[in-house]
């Protein structure tokens, strides 16, 4: 059974976002790390792009296939996780604290709204 924090909201494409004032933090699931199998490669977006919600904006190559991560919402790229870059096997143990992906400085902080509660999540994933 996929573990979904409830504190914090969802995308339909198995990303997650962690909002603290006008910043959100943002990974992928353990549902999502899970259907990857050994994460083994991730690129992330540089710091400073703006990007749209919905929009590709990293890549997670895991032994079995090569996904795009969709931001959930959109806004100002401020701070990357270099450690996940570094050892991307940490979105495989640690999907919601140490595997992480990128913060952004929300452009529209409403955005969160359209995004799925874990309960959604959890129906969507069957969980």
């Amino acid at each position: 059974m996929a573990n979904v924090p409830s504190d914090l909201k969802y995308a339909k494409s198995h990303e997650w976002v962690r909002v603290s004032g006008d910043t959100a933090t943002v990974g992928i699931t353990d549902h999502a790390q899970h259907e990857l199998t050994d994460v083994v490669f991730v690129e992330l977006p540089e710091a400073g792009r703006k990007v749209k919600a919905g929009e590709a904006c990293a890549v997670v190559e895991s032994v079995k296939t090569a996904s795009d991560i969709y931001s959930p919402v959109s806004g100002e790229v401020i701070e990357v996780n270099k450690a996940v870059t570094e050892n991307p096997g940490l979105v495989n143990s640690d999907p919601y604290a140490a595997g992480w992906f990128y913060k952004l400085k929300l452009a529209n902080p409403g955005d969160v709204n359209s995004l799925l509660t874990p309960e959604q999540y959890k129906t969507q994933v069957g969980a």
